[in-house]
């Protein structure tokens, strides 16, 4: 499945929720489904600079897509990082540099975010990217 494909995907779940208590309730949901980060990973230099909440993000590069691992001490937030792997997750490090991640303004995520949960999102993504650009740098 491509990057898009799984963004239309998650699109269409939250289009079934009438309001965004609903769409929370789903999104803890999703966090309580991310698979669980190795505790070796769950480390200083794994933080996301820029979250409010506690957020481990481990990436490794296995038979040329990366596959992501992630937790967080704060349920909604954790919810967001499980969206953030399951979008980008197994894919290739060009993939993930060139996702647009429209998904995120189309469900309406960003504006429904408290400033500095908003803030943490896009420092989830610049660190998906740019592990995703250090594994490109490293394979060339």
């Amino acid at each position: 499945m491509t990057i898009e494909e799984t963004e239309q995907e998650i699109v269409d779940e939250f289009e079934l929720f009438d309001d965004w208590m609903q769409k929370y309730e789903h999104l803890i949901e999703l966090g309580k489904s991310l698979p669980i980060i190795d505790s070796k990973h769950k480390t200083e230099d794994k933080l996301i600079k820029g979250c409010q909440a506690q957020v481990w993000l481990h990436s490794e590069l296995k038979d040329g897509k990366i596959v992501y691992t992630a937790d967080s001490d704060a349920i909604i937030t954790k919810g967001m990082v499980a969206l953030m792997v399951r979008v980008l997750s197994n894919h290739t490090p060009d993939e993930i540099l060139n996702a647009k991640l429209d998904f995120v303004d189309t469900i309406g995520l960003k504006q429904h975010l408290s400033p500095t949960r908003s803030n943490g999102l896009v420092s989830m993504i610049k660190q998906m990217k740019m592990d995703a650009f250090a594994f490109k740098v490293k394979s060339e």
